[in-house]
């Protein structure tokens, strides 16, 4: 007779942590819990991962449930395993992160009651999280600070015509660190790879700048997946 093997009782969620840029600031996702445990605080999105869905899937449909945003592009980018990071038992949670262009497209509205809202909050002025999401908010800021450096993910939080101080403005928030605007120009123009559109900045009360482009094929061809910025 075949022996019967207990089941584990470890539980597995989802948490999403999703970056944006608008009008010169780094924000962060967030929802407002509307179930204990911290019910009424700001968490990350995030939810128990189904019995019969792939990571994948369940990041896919937890943040559409929790937020309205549906067909994001996220990876996978740490696991929290702390014993005792949840009140009600073992629970293993999967972290992932993606970069938006933030825009009228993006509107937030929650499908399910789980949520009371979702809001784009500044990443320098966060409340308090539940949970441990202050945690993995920290180790997702901490990704996308290596990854600016060495990849071109700078040109996924911006319109798709940008000048060179919005780039600049993208690389010293997310570095934390002011850049020499000479130095930073030069050095973007060489690789090759921002294609110059021949237009400026309309409806601007200042001196409008040129429009530049980012080529991804030019990119891709020169420099393969990575290039240091």
């Amino acid at each position: 007779m075949k022996e019967v093997l207990p089941k584990f009782n470890s539980t597995f969620s989802i948490d999403c942590v999703l970056f944006g840029f608008d009008e010169g600031e780094l924000k962060i996702l967030l929802i407002e819990r509307n179930e204990e445990p911290f019910k009424d605080w700001w968490a990350l999105p995030g939810n128990i991962v189904g019995e019969d869905e792939s990571l994948d899937q369940s990041a896919s449909r937890i943040l559409h449930e929790l937020t309205g945003l549906g067909d994001v592009y996220m990876e996978q980018y740490y696991t929290f395993g702390d014993v005792n990071r949840h009140p009600q038992g073992r629970v293993v949670s999967i972290a992932y992160y993606a970069l938006l262009r933030l825009g009228g497209d993006k509107a937030l509205k929650p499908l399910s009651n789980y949520a009371k809202q979702a809001h784009w909050i500044n990443v320098k002025s966060l409340p308090k999280l539940a949970f441990d999401h202050q945690q993995i908010f920290d180790k997702g800021l901490e990704k996308i600070k290596r990854r600016i450096k060495h990849q071109p993910i700078a040109f996924e939080l911006l319109p798709e015509k940008f000048t060179l101080t919005q780039l600049q403005n993208v690389y010293e928030i997310i570095l934390n660190k002011k850049l020499d605007k000479r130095n930073f120009r030069k050095k973007m123009l060489s690789f090759g790879v921002l294609k110059d559109l021949e237009e400026k900045q309309k409806g601007v009360s200042f001196r409008a700048a040129t429009l530049y482009k980012f080529d991804k094929r030019k990119y891709a061809k020169l420099f393969g997946k990575e290039i240091s910025f």
